[in-house]
């Protein structure tokens, strides 16, 4: 493996440009989603051990020191990234990873959910094709910013996030373990014996969904030949996130019924298809009724035809609405977001 003359330069100048990225979009969140995402952060940063809890205390004074951080950074330009000798513009991903692959390490830059930039640092587990399509499996992070996306697809390669995959994991069964609801996360978690050895079952699980999500941005990239670049227009013409989870929550049903649910119900992957009903929520859940009452089937019968046939109508059904949307834009692109928020609020010409 090639040594890096100048690692510890080079996170600096990633981990900058995620607290720049943060001063700009981290306070757009809701109150309760940006203090989940900071505790998480703290978390990370600190690195603190899982199951064990945060210092009230120090967590209150570190959010009040990063805020401050942001105000100070919030107008600064993005930094360039120094590998060795030369230095990359923060969103020229190809080429910073033809210099640090070789290294055993795997930078991520692109843009997120409402325009937020997103940039990571992290150590290179694996890399292979798939599809077409190069696949990046990272493990411990270097760098990241304060929202962590354990999965993305960007300019032909799928990125896997194993560390910030086993964060959010234990965020969600945290906040189940409260009240420890029935429902898909439960069955996920009893598939998976987490009560027996909680430890040894978020590994198993991040093993397992580690493909999930893969097969989720295999299907994101199988959706974009059938709907093309004006639906890249589309998503980043959108200024409002009414309009913005409306158009994703379509695309993101599309690329579920190309490729998660069919290869799930092919594996007949029990515990997969629990934890994937279990992130089965808000407005893709919404838009898609028939897909929650396959499962609601699937769990009482154990026959797994009924989400067969509702993956089989969704692949057809999502593919004609997304371009339903698109027709939409390309009539009107200055009314479209409105037409597309308004759909938002009485989805029901778009509902299968």
């Amino acid at each position: 493996m090639m040594p890096l003359s100048n690692f510890p330069r080079l996170v600096q100048s990633v981990q900058r440009n995620c607290h720049i990225a943060d001063a700009r979009h981290a306070r757009e969140m809701t109150l309760c989603n940006y203090l989940l995402e900071m505790r998480e952060f703290y978390r990370w940063e600190h690195e603190v051990p899982l199951a064990r809890a945060l210092p009230r205390q120090e967590l209150g004074n570190w959010i009040s020191e990063r805020e401050a951080l942001w105000d100070a950074l919030q107008a600064d330009d993005l930094e360039r990234v120094p590998v060795d000798e030369h230095s990359y513009g923060a969103f020229e991903v190809g080429a910073i990873n033809a210099a640090l692959v070789p290294r055993g390490l795997v930078y991520g830059g692109g843009y997120g959910r409402f325009g937020k930039p997103h940039f990571f640092l992290a150590q290179l587990e694996r890399h292979e094709q798939r599809q077409g399509l190069k696949l990046f499996v990272s493990g411990c992070e270097y760098a990241r910013d304060l929202s962590a996306p354990p999965a993305s697809l960007l300019e032909g390669a799928v990125f896997l996030r194993r560390d910030a995959l086993r964060r959010w994991l234990w965020e969600k069964v945290e906040i189940w373990g409260v009240r420890k609801a029935d429902g898909a996360l439960k069955s996920a978690l009893e598939c998976y014996g987490f009560a027996a050895d909680a430890e040894a079952a978020l590994e198993r699980i991040v093993e397992e969904e580690s493909e999930t999500l893969i097969l989720h941005e295999l299907g994101e990239a199988m959706a974009e030949p059938l709907l093309g670049a004006a639906w890249r227009n589309l998503i980043a013409s959108l200024n409002g996130r009414r309009a913005e989870i409306l158009a994703r929550a379509v695309r993101d049903n599309l690329a579920d019924c190309l490729s998660t649910l069919p290869r799930l119900i092919e594996r007949e992957a029990t515990c997969s298809i629990h934890f994937h009903f279990a992130n089965f929520e808000g407005m893709r859940a919404t838009l898609f009724p028939l897909l929650d009452q396959a499962y609601r089937s699937w769990r009482e019968s154990g026959n797994l035809d009924h989400l067969r046939a509702a993956a089989r109508a969704g692949s057809a059904h999502w593919h004609e609405a997304a371009l339903r949307l698109l027709r939409l834009h390309q009539s009107d692109p200055a009314a479209a977001e409105e037409g597309i928020a308004a759909r938002s609020e009485n989805p029901a010409t778009l509902v299968l």
